[in-house]
């Protein structure tokens, strides 16, 4: 399998995934400026939707969308725990948590990080991310990953977002349950792996 992805992006969760998981991957930057991979290879030709992440698989599939892609991951992977069984109730709340991170966290940042969007706007995002962040606060103080007991792949979609927070100066500390299981993710050695192969470590 090879991983396309952007250093800090949102294909950090499938690379925090891939590794968690123990399996054997390869992966490739792409410039999503230019559209070009590491190689020199036009992007748009693996994905033509022309963002991160994208996953091929070893038979030439393209897979892309993030809660897709580590949904794929963990079920190839199945001891790791980082899906439950599919048909589970658990694995629907699984998708539950994905899709609250991906529509109500991932892309309220989106606007934040475009330099044409008026700042008015994005105080309305601000907002917005405020309110589920405080959602976030309430439920990780009942445990400690965001479906329960388990480290799952919603977590590593959720330390990916969280990790926005401080280049867009959002301040975490009003929300300590945040702030603390932030910490205890980033603490987990395939997220260290990740983060430095990504070269997002000092």
């Amino acid at each position: 399998m090879k991983l396309f992805y952007t250093p800090g992006a949102c294909s950090l969760s499938p690379h925090i995934t891939l590794r968690e998981a123990g399996l054997s991957f390869e992966v490739e930057k792409v410039d999503l400026r230019t559209k070009k991979t590491e190689s020199g290879a036009d992007f748009t030709a693996v994905n033509p939707k022309g963002y991160v992440p994208a996953l091929k698989l070893d038979d030439g599939t393209v897979l892309t969308e993030g809660p897709a892609i580590v949904q794929y991951i963990a079920d190839q992977a199945p001891q790791s725990k980082l899906a439950p069984a599919n048909g589970t109730v658990a694995r629907y709340q699984l998708q539950e948590a994905l899709n609250f991170v991906s529509t109500e966290l991932h892309k309220a940042f989106s606007p934040l990080f475009n330099p044409a969007f008026p700042d008015e706007g994005k105080k309305i995002f601000r907002d917005r991310i405020a309110a589920r962040l405080a959602t976030l606060d309430a439920q990780l103080k009942k445990s400690p990953y965001l479906t329960g007991e388990q480290f799952t792949v919603a977590d590593a979609y959720l330390f990916t977002v969280l990790n926005w927070t401080r280049p867009m100066q959002i301040d975490l500390s009003p929300y300590p349950a945040v702030v603390e299981y932030h910490a205890r993710v980033a603490a987990r050695p395939q997220v260290q792996a990740a983060m430095a192969a990504e070269g997002l470590t000092k």
